[in-house]
């Protein structure tokens, strides 16, 4: 996938916690109803995030070039529009760093689109080319299946527009499936990757397209995840981490949403806001693991046995308390 530096990973706390006794203020509390009446509006479901998940994997890789990639990207142009987006395709002829010409294809789906504040949900869709991380030489030119790599991300995302499509929210929401992320040169520049993302920003579904802010799903299945702060969306958007975190940890969910800072990773968020539009990474960092990733990150082993439900519930609820909240 993309890269990973500054990996001081849980070092520091960003925001501290006081207390004053176990009683709550009436402020908390009413901000604990609301979530509670949010929820009661749109409940995530994760048994059918997870779903969607194998749904993509049992595709096969979806690799830029290949017939899995194609047949996924029908997939989830035909989901969104079933959930009643209009969906938009960007069909594009890239070059990859290693000089491979690809055909991609970035998906769009708007809902509630004569809104006009409007809130960028993304997710990478395709799978890197080769395993290079795989403990065994021999599987490092097979492709990953991109489980918790891709499919996860956009997994989440598909709830989501399954939940719009039964209550739509008063905001306008954008889900925007890009392509060609991950094939990216491991010890090159961060141009790289996210090439997808890179041409979307060159070349918006709309002229002057503008949301509020955006918010990227990156990898976010894992048993035990952890949501680190990531280093890029501080600098770029530290409020809507804020606003994000604060939503995730009064729904309860403050056992995955870290106040603690995470490294700096190159991944979409970085060229989005570039591009002008704030944009947050919600992407599981482990310093554990040697490569600042979970466990099975860019091997055979990104399987649909990696998925947690519990972490997937944790991101998609959190997103659908933060859309019904405006």
């Amino acid at each position: 996938m993309k890269s990973v530096y500054l990996l001081f990973l849980f070092v520091g706390v960003l925001v501290g916690c006081s207390s004053s006794g176990n009683k709550q203020s009436s402020s908390e509390a009413a901000i604990v109803n609301a979530v509670d009446s949010i929820s009661a509006v749109a409940a995530f479901n994760a048994d059918s995030a997870y779903a969607f998940i194998t749904a993509q994997c049992d595709f096969g890789p979806r690799v830029p070039g290949a017939e899995a990639h194609r047949l996924a990207g029908d997939y989830l142009a035909g989901k969104l529009r079933g959930y009643g987006a209009v969906v938009t395709e960007q069909r594009m002829e890239l070059t990859t760093f290693d000089g491979t010409g690809i055909d991609a294809r970035n998906i769009i789906g708007e809902f509630n689109p004569s809104a006009s504040r409007r809130i960028l949900l993304l997710a990478h869709w395709d799978c890197r080319p080769w395993a290079d991380n795989d403990p065994k030489v021999e599987n490092r030119k097979r492709p990953v299946p991109g489980a918790n790599d891709g499919a996860s991300g956009v997994g989440v995302l598909l709830e989501v527009a399954r939940q719009m499509s039964l209550k739509q929210p008063s905001v306008g929401i954008d889900i925007l499936f890009v392509d060609a992320e991950d094939w990216g040169d491991s010890g090159g520049g961060e141009e790289t990757w996210a090439l997808g993302t890179q041409y979307w920003t060159k070349n918006p579904h709309k002229l002057g397209y503008r949301p509020m802010f955006g918010i990227l799903l990156d990898m976010v299945g894992a048993e035990d995840a952890r949501f680190a702060r990531e280093y890029f969306s501080m600098q770029y958007a530290r409020g809507i981490v804020d606003e994000v975190w604060k939503i995730a940890q009064e729904s309860g969910y403050g056992n995955y949403f870290s106040n603690e800072y995470g490294g700096a990773v190159t991944d979409d968020h970085v060229f989005v806001n570039r591009a002008g539009i704030p944009c947050i990474d919600i992407i599981d960092q482990n310093n554990s693991t040697g490569t600042g990733f979970f466990e099975e990150w860019h091997t055979i082993s990104d399987t649909p046995a990696v998925i947690s439900k519990e972490s997937l519930d944790a991101v998609g609820q959190t997103l659908l308390n933060l859309i019904y909240s405006y």
